[in-house]
């Protein structure tokens, strides 16, 4: 990640500062989308970017396999929602709703095993390479409340979303040249789009919607599988 974060054009950030402890792996940060400018919105992050390092394979010599998000990664986590969640919801500008977040890490979570053929939009085509052992993100991220999709790579010939507990659970697509594949399956990547509302006097708001789709790199630059991940929920008057 030192070699990565000076970089021009990216957005990468080295671990933060956590009350003055270490957080486990590398690159664990948080982007904040602001809202448009001159709306009321301007100084408010409308959309927040959740990237964690799931490591590699297990460091627990008790324990084989894969690597998993840990306690102090959620723990920075939980922190950094539940703050930006309340700067969202504080004057001025107040908001009624957490803004929407989308969470970002390489390997599967154990969960994604239970999702059939039947229940998911995509392909499914290898076994789930997740850790063997649960460190309850999925809870972790269910208790935070603003976290509406997750997005893995980690198994290349998956590229499905299913929904667990109101969180939708993505593979990004097997993208790059330089790892392994299929033949004849294209490679693709998955876009995600968050659109914005207007209110009645054409003002720029919060999120409305987060849609998915994957573009494959086949002669026609394929567009498949759209889905929505996400809609505002219009909250009733009485």
């Amino acid at each position: 990640m030192e070699h990565i974060v000076p970089m021009d054009y990216t957005l990468s950030k080295v671990n933060p500062h956590f009350h003055g402890k270490k957080i486990d792996g590398f690159g664990n940060y948080n982007l904040e989308v602001k809202g448009m400018k001159d709306s009321e919105l301007k100084g408010k992050s409308v959309l927040n970017l959740y990237f964690l390092d799931s490591g590699d394979y297990s460091t627990d010599p008790n324990i084989t396999g894969y690597g998993w998000i840990k306690p102090s990664q959620q723990a920075w986590f939980k922190e950094t929602s539940a703050k930006l969640q309340q700067t969202y919801k504080s004057k001025p500008s107040e908001q009624a709703e957490s803004a929407p977040a989308l969470v970002d890490f390489h390997i599967p979570l154990p969960e994604v095993k239970i999702f059939r053929n039947s229940s998911i939009i995509g392909i499914k085509q290898e076994p789930i390479g997740c850790p063997s052992y649960n460190s309850g993100f999925l809870e972790t991220m269910v208790q935070a409340g603003d976290v509406k999709a997750a997005f893995t790579g980690h198994d290349h010939l998956n590229d499905f979303c299913g929904s667990l507990r109101g969180i939708e659970l993505c593979y990004a697509g097997g993208f790059g040249y330089h790892a392994y594949g299929k033949a004849g399956w294209p490679r693709r990547t998955r876009v995600v789009v968050a659109s914005l509302e207007k209110d009645a006097r054409g003002d720029w708001k919060g999120v409305h919607s987060i849609t998915t789709w994957k573009r494959l790199d086949d002669e026609h630059l394929s567009k498949i599988d759209t889905q929505t991940l996400w809609t505002k929920t219009r909250l009733k008057s009485f």
